[in-house]
């Protein structure tokens, strides 16, 4: 049937067509309707298998378009993802599309965002609690934390910019906790008799050491190339970061913006990665010196620690291990929070239990000085 314009019509009043496409056997939709802002548009799709299909297609697409919260939650995650894009940086996007994908759309994608209620919620979080990740460990309660602070994150610009009368999860409580209990590190010794045991494999040593002795992020690391090296000034630069979500590669921005910085390297590790460099007879100085993902590094942990002997800790804990190492040798908050590329120096204090007590040369001093 011919449509005609309806400039009286919001897009939830816009008139729609289901009509059979005989060429295909399939069913198709044919839609004129005027948006949310007042614009006429036109929108088509084809390969339904059912007339019914189609019409259900036609209410979420018109829900969807006219901000109407009786739409599914997973075509509000889509209008949540497209306010979002421009304002944050390509890595938070994607770290955040993949959470959202694989830990809270398959949960809540059938249901409308208004009906969310807060044993939903719960429910959510005791299925999340009983998960574990690829290799058979339960999420850690952080990871847990950064789950449950991104399904509130999207019910909450529900709340704000689209009129959600409130946000089931605030009646709820948050799981995960926002910093880890304890905070793990090796000493120089344990790094060493694990460096010492990973040599047979020269690109996982040199990946190593590199994090131990630079204490820079994985995505950094991986993301390395030779032009970052500077060894004649014995300087690294750190500039861009790596990740892999949903088996794609990505080349971003670093976490934040004081992650860019230059770091000096000690001669040992210029003369390590000279050899490195030499293992190549032709070393493309643009490309990826590490390319395999952090996942490998984690099975060469697994290795390293088995045969070393050493306590098991993150390959994160190595970036933990540079900061104990200078804490050790006397270095301030303020340089260590350069060196690591600290937003702010707040996040180096967090340290602060790593650095020895000066309560008595405080009551010495006084002493002192009183007598």
């Amino acid at each position: 049937r011919k449509l005609l314009w309806t400039s009286e019509r919001s897009v939830g009043g816009g008139d729609v067509s289901a009509s059979k496409d005989k060429e295909r056997g399939t069913w198709k939709i044919y839609l004129r309707y005027v948006d949310w802002q007042g614009m006429k548009q036109i929108h088509t799709k084809r390969g339904f298998a059912t007339k019914r299909e189609a019409l259900e297609y036609e209410r979420e697409f018109l829900a969807s378009k006219s901000r109407d919260l009786n739409m599914l939650f997973e075509s509000f995650v889509e209008i949540y993802l497209n306010d979002l894009r421009p304002r944050i940086k390509f890595n938070t996007y994607l770290t955040k599309v993949h959470i959202i994908e694989t830990k809270i759309i398959p949960y809540f994608a059938k249901k409308s965002i208004a009906e969310i209620t807060a044993p939903d919620i719960l429910q959510w979080q005791n299925e999340l609690l009983k998960k574990s990740d690829g290799e058979g460990k339960s999420y850690s309660q952080t990871y847990l934390r950064t789950i449950q602070n991104q399904l509130n994150a999207i019910l909450n610009h529900a709340n704000k910019y689209y009129g959600l009368t409130s946000n089931p999860a605030h009646k709820t409580t948050k799981m995960g906790k926002s910093k880890a209990q304890e905070m793990l590190f090796w000493t120089k010794e344990e790094y060493e008799k694990f460096a010492e045991s990973i040599k047979s494999k020269p690109a996982s040593y040199y990946a190593f050491e590199i994090l131990y002795w630079c204490g820079i992020r994985e995505g950094e690391l991986l993301a390395l190339t030779k032009d970052d090296f500077d060894l004649e000034k014995k300087i690294l630069t750190i500039s861009k970061s790596f990740q892999r979500l949903k088996g794609k590669d990505y080349i971003t921005s670093p976490k934040t913006e004081k992650s860019n910085r230059t770091i000096q390297l000690p001669q040992f590790l210029c003369d390590e990665m000279s050899d490195f460099f030499g293992m190549y007879y032709h070393l493309d100085s643009k490309a990826r010196l590490f390319t395999f993902t952090k996942s490998y590094l984690h099975h060469e942990m697994d290795r390293g620690c088995k045969l070393s002997g050493v306590k098991r800790i993150r390959v994160h804990d190595l970036r933990h291990s540079h900061v104990a190492y200078l804490i050790e040798q006397g270095f301030s908050p303020v340089v260590i929070a350069e060196r690591l590329g600290h937003e702010s120096i707040s996040i180096t204090l967090n340290y602060a239990h790593l650095y020895p007590s000066k309560q008595l040369e405080i009551i010495e001093t006084i002493e002192k000085e009183r007598n």
